[in-house]
């Protein structure tokens, strides 16, 4: 049982660490650029909407039936959503406040690093709803193509009728999603406490 639990944990947080890399870099492009943003913004409103567990046998065709199938289905799941909330996040500073630096003869970089970055707090809050849905597109991916992990044990157990199994993954997967959440939050406590 702790491989399985260590391996669901593993790409868990895999997935997760890439989805808050790549909603940040995105995020700040999407500011940067306004070109970028108007194109690109209806489709991530649409890739946001679709329903991931959609996506996972599609991933498997174009990734094969291995660990990076099961990541990218995990960051499918919260990177869309992420990357909008942080961006109208972004959209949302104060714009006497950007004046006043480009008046002192600030640049981009400056707003970004000295206004923009007072989104932190709004990204801990995004965090705290990747974390778990990080969990379930992981879980959706070891549904479908693994032979290790929570999702397989609760998919084998129900096939060969352990229902154990079933009831002690699900009841892991909880505690591993409160376990990781409480992480999250003692995280944005330290931050807060240091600012």
């Amino acid at each position: 049982i702790w491989q399985h639990v260590s391996i669901t944990l593993l790409e868990t947080m895999i997935s997760f660490v890439l989805v808050i890399l790549f909603t940040i870099l995105i995020a700040v492009l999407l500011w940067a650029k306004k070109s970028v943003s108007d194109v690109s913004e209806p489709y991530m409103v649409v890739l946001n909407s679709l329903p991931k567990s959609a996506l996972a046998p599609l991933l498997i065709v174009w990734l094969g039936g291995n660990y990076k199938t099961i990541i990218v289905t995990g960051m499918s799941v919260a990177i869309f959503g992420s990357i909008l909330s942080l961006y109208q996040g972004f959209l949302g500073v104060d714009p006497n406040q950007m004046k006043l630096i480009e008046t002192l003869g600030g640049n981009r970089r400056n707003i970004l690093t000295k206004v923009v970055s007072s989104n932190i707090p709004n990204l801990f809050s995004i965090m705290k709803v990747d974390i778990g849905l990080c969990l379930v597109g992981v879980v959706i991916g070891e549904f479908i193509s693994s032979r290790r992990g929570l999702g397989y044990m609760i998919i084998y157990g129900s096939q060969i009728m352990k229902l154990d199994w079933v009831i002690l993954g699900i009841v892991i997967l909880c505690l591993i999603a409160m376990g990781l959440y409480q992480l999250i939050v003692s995280l944005e406590k330290w931050y807060l406490k240091k600012v």
